[in-house]
């Protein structure tokens, strides 16, 4: 991830509601949410909620598939792992090891 595609993601993830949706999507794991379901969920109008969806997929933070009629969002995994190591490349002034223990925190299975 480069620092523009960085920046991107931070400026999506500023705002209270693209955050709770972030958040909720890690939550959801594998199984996603519903873009109706995330709405009602956080209580936010449905037109509202596609605003911050496109917003959030156009980073790379979360991905959608097409469920029939409706769409299915998820966590983009990798995008949040690049985002995350973007922030610790040159951690611990170039001794990686140092960082070794908050690196393995972050590492799920997911």
């Amino acid at each position: 991830m480069d620092i523009n595609n960085a920046l991107d993601a931070f400026a999506a993830l500023s705002q209270a509601t693209r955050l709770d949706v972030f958040r909720l999507l890690i939550k959801a794991g594998e199984a996603g949410m519903t873009a109706g379901d995330i709405s009602d969920t956080l209580g936010v109008r449905q037109n509202t909620m596609s605003t911050n969806l496109g917003i959030l997929a156009r980073t790379g933070l979360i991905r959608s598939e097409r469920e029939g009629r409706s769409i299915r969002y998820f966590a983009d995994m990798d995008g949040m792992r690049g985002l995350l190591a973007f922030l610790m490349e040159d951690c611990c002034g170039g001794r990686p090891e140092l960082c070794q223990p908050v690196i393995n925190e972050l590492v799920c299975a997911c």
